[in-house]
């Protein structure tokens, strides 16, 4: 028998540890369902909320898009509104040279105005310089008395009584 109880004693103990490690390998898997139930439960938590991104994401590009639109239609009235100033500002101004007159803002079309109406000051002024420098008498000269501040006394007097020397 003591070969008996040193043959049972093994078994004994070895189905002991073995009962022992089930119960802590079923320990762990219990551990781990709790962790991976816990994981799953964070998951569906973040597909919520990337659900609920993704729908932000639509939301905030159809109001870019509309925004985009309102932003055109502005542009639009804008670049039309320039085109009418343009055009109001080569009818106030009919000296300009409408060719003269351009921008794309309100304010670069009245530099180019300004800018014009110093051009057009500059080459009249050219002109009229010219035309004082060009500008020839009507008719014939005017008769003067011929300049006797250069004779002597003496050819004064021959000059008076109409004698040459």
């Amino acid at each position: 028998m003591p070969d008996d109880e040193l043959n049972q004693n093994p078994q004994g103990e070895e189905l002991e540890l073995t009962t022992a490690r089930a119960i802590e390998l079923e320990g762990l898997v219990a551990q781990k369902d709790e962790e991976l139930a816990k994981a799953g439960g964070r998951i569906t938590e973040l597909e919520q909320a990337a659900a609920s991104l993704d729908s932000e994401v639509v939301t905030l590009k159809q109001s870019l898009v509309e925004s985009d639109e309102k932003l055109t239609k502005v542009n639009d009235s804008l670049a039309e509104a320039v085109a009418s100033y343009r055009a109001l500002a080569i009818q106030s101004n009919p000296g300009v040279v409408d060719q003269l007159i351009s921008g794309d803002t309100i304010d670069d079309i009245n530099e180019s105005v300004e800018m014009a109406k110093t051009l057009i000051g500059k080459v009249r002024e050219g002109l009229e310089a010219e035309i004082v420098a060009s500008r020839v008498p009507a008719g014939a000269p005017q008769r003067t008395p011929p300049d006797l501040s250069g004779l002597s006394p003496r050819e004064k007097i021959q000059y008076a009584i109409g004698g040459k020397r």
